[in-house]
Formats: structure tokens, C-alpha cells, sequence
């Protein structure tokens, strides 16, 4: 998680124009850039409890990858699924 933050700053920095030319500059797959930006956009309590350890065993980064709500509430209702699927 700490990888999205860094390429987020690269962007509000202007050291990249776009996502579209970031992943030539740092070495790294197009749409993987894309999803690892999208964690970018979690609810600051998430990225807490990520980065802390707290958010589970169950939640994983192919799962925070995948289909992930816009807002906040509902991100957390979607984390609360994740954590009680085995």
C-alpha cells in the first residue's frame, strides 16, 4: 500500500504527466499501476488498519483489487464482508 501512496505523490508532484507514462518511467505494468492507484482512494480508517495489520487475514490485495466501492461507508460494509469470508 505504501507503493500506491508513493505513485500517487509522483503524480500530484507533476514528475509524471499522467498514468500513461508512469509505468515506462518506474518500471511497472500499466494495469497493475491503475489498481495499485485505486487503493489510493480507501477510507483513511482502512488504510489504517491495513498498514497496522489489523484488517484480517482474508483480505488480500487481489481481493482490495477487485470490484472496491467509491464511498467510504461502503467500503467499510465491503471490508466487514471480506473479514468474515473464510
Amino acid at each position: 500500500m505504501p507503493r500506491a501512496f508513493r505513485y500517487q505523490r509522483l503524480l500530484d508532484e507533476g514528475r509524471y504527466a499522467s498514468i500513461t507514462e508512469m509505468p515506462k518511467g518506474e518500471n511497472i505494468n500499466r494495469g497493475y499501476l491503475g489498481r495499485l492507484l485505486q487503493l489510493t482512494t480507501l477510507a483513511p480508517d482502512l488504510v489504517e488498519d491495513i498498514l497496522n495489520g489489523r484488517q484480517g487475514p482474508s483480505v488480500t490485495l487481489p481481493r482490495l483489487f477487485g470490484q472496491f466501492p467509491e464511498r467510504w461507508r461502503e467500503q467499510n460494509a465491503k471490508l466487514q464482508t471480506l473479514r468474515s469470508d473464510p
